[in-house]
């Protein structure tokens, strides 16, 4: 079974919901209503959320290499 939000009102032969009413259909009628339109699955677990930002990795970096200094004397 899965679960949808009904996002319009909707009657028929032997039913009537109401938008924001939760249904509970077999998965593949589920899947038919919730179309984005007419209804929208819901979850049964909510959505976990970190507690912190993650925090930005940065690479080491090697130090800079020093020129060789020019011999004295020479130009």
């Amino acid at each position: 079974m899965a679960r949808i939000r009904m996002l319009t009102s909707v009657a028929g032969e032997g039913f009537s919901w109401r938008a924001g009413e939760e249904i509970d259909l077999p998965g593949a009628e589920a899947a038919k209503w919730a179309d984005g339109v007419r209804a929208e699955l819901v979850r049964d677990t909510p959505v976990e959320t970190p507690e912190e930002p993650p925090s930005v990795e940065r690479a080491a970096r090697r130090p800079a290499r020093r020129k060789a200094a020019a011999p004295r004397g020479t130009k």
